[in-house]
């Protein structure tokens, strides 16, 4: 491992309280008894669930006198079912916190379970409409410890889930600025397990947030700051990361990348985000990968009113003949680099999915601030274009 190029460890607290550096899950014990947790239930997805980064946390919290349980039944997308089936192992184990540990599946599962072990109402009745936040009983919520152990949805440093609804076929977005998790640790040890094909896709994941906020027309300069930082911090680490997953730098700037981009995008998302979520609900298909595709596509799509943003992340960047093309070339070199495909048709989406997905998109809550308000027929025209690898 790389260790003396590794950062330092250091505690911040924005948007939360988040505990950086190697080695630092060592802490999990003091932290869950600093919330008041003594029966934390970890929840986890099932690829993780028996290696040794997830039965040592358990097994960690147990020795310090912590009776700590453990929930794996979760999908790749997580559903509705998954969190009910959480939530009744939450009170199965009577367990009183929750620690999230894993990519984003687990991560968005296990907020939602902790929304949800004190609610009276289906969990549909929270979806990120309106003002449906304000039938959350913040009293029954959990805290939440947040570890992720991989760089790519930020969901640590998020206050919303994506969950799919089985029965709509959709993902719906479940919202509370109490889900934000109490702490985080950002461990860069958890992730140097990752293979190389996940690592481009999270980390493509990592980068679509952080551009998708610098490319909504909403005002939030906080946000377009972040978001111009982590997009260098992925043009700077990931290709290593991919490279060697050893690297221990590497793998540390592109968790910060990760949160970087989820607190960026307070400012919002877009097309690539309101066409991934539904292809993902349809077709069971990993969301990094989805975003990664789609990126030059939806970019290509809104050059009209992007230009001048690319154009300072170019300079920002330090690309030759700084302007939208210099970015749409650097996307295209990066991706090439990491083994991401060029086309959806490539990961399995079919040619039918033009003239249904276009319709989802639009009903999607990351439309909203697309910088082009795209209409159906123009969603699918994208989705075309990217299903057969036409930019």
């Amino acid at each position: 491992m790389n260790a003396p190029n590794t950062p330092p460890a250091a505690n911040w607290n924005y948007p939360t309280a988040v505990k950086a550096g190697a080695g630092r899950i060592r802490e999990l014990p003091q932290h869950c008894r600093a919330l008041d947790m003594h029966r934390p239930l970890l929840v986890t997805d099932p690829g993780l669930a028996a290696l040794p980064i997830v039965t040592g946390a358990v097994q960690a919290c147990r020795d310090d006198g912590l009776d700590c349980g453990l929930f794996s039944a979760i999908k790749g997308n997580p559903t509705g079912h998954n969190v009910e089936d959480g939530v009744a192992a939450f009170h199965t184990g009577r367990h009183d916190g929750v620690i999230a540990f894993g990519g984003g599946s687990a991560l968005d599962a296990a907020k939602a379970i902790a929304l949800m072990v004190g609610q009276t109402r289906p969990l549909w009745d929270f979806e990120d409409i309106g003002d449906n936040y304000l039938r959350v009983n913040v009293q029954g919520m959990a805290p939440v410890i947040a570890v992720p152990t991989t760089a790519g949805t930020g969901s640590e440093v998020g206050r919303a889930s994506v969950i799919t609804d089985e029965a709509a076929h959709i993902k719906r977005i479940i919202f509370h600025a109490r889900m934000l998790p109490a702490l985080v640790i950002l461990d860069a040890e958890l992730t140097t397990a990752l293979p190389a094909r996940l690592t481009a896709a999270t980390g493509m994941d990592a980068l679509s947030h952080n551009l998708e906020a610098l490319c909504s027309p909403v005002y939030h300069p906080m946000a377009t700051g972040i978001g111009m930082e982590g997009s260098r911090l992925v043009h700077q680490y990931l290709r290593r990361a991919v490279e060697d997953g050893q690297d221990l730098e590497a793998r540390h700037q592109m968790l910060v990348a990760s949160s970087m981009g989820a607190t960026a995008f307070q400012k919002g998302l877009g097309a690539m985000h309101a066409l991934a979520h539904p292809l993902g609900a349809r077709y069971d298909a990993h969301h990094g990968m989805l975003n990664a595709i789609l990126m030059p596509y939806v970019l290509k799509a809104n050059e009209s009113v992007v230009s001048d943003t690319m154009t300072r992340l170019a300079r920002y960047l330090d690309l030759p003949r700084p302007g939208f093309g210099a970015v749409l070339d650097w996307v295209l070199a990066l991706r090439e680099s990491i083994g991401i495909p060029h086309a959806l048709a490539a990961i399995g989406i079919p040619g039918d999915a033009v003239g249904t997905i276009g319709a989802l998109a639009v009903q999607d809550a990351s439309a909203a601030t697309n910088p082009i308000p795209f209409t159906p027929e123009e969603y699918d025209r994208i989705l075309r274009n990217a299903i057969d690898g036409t930019l």
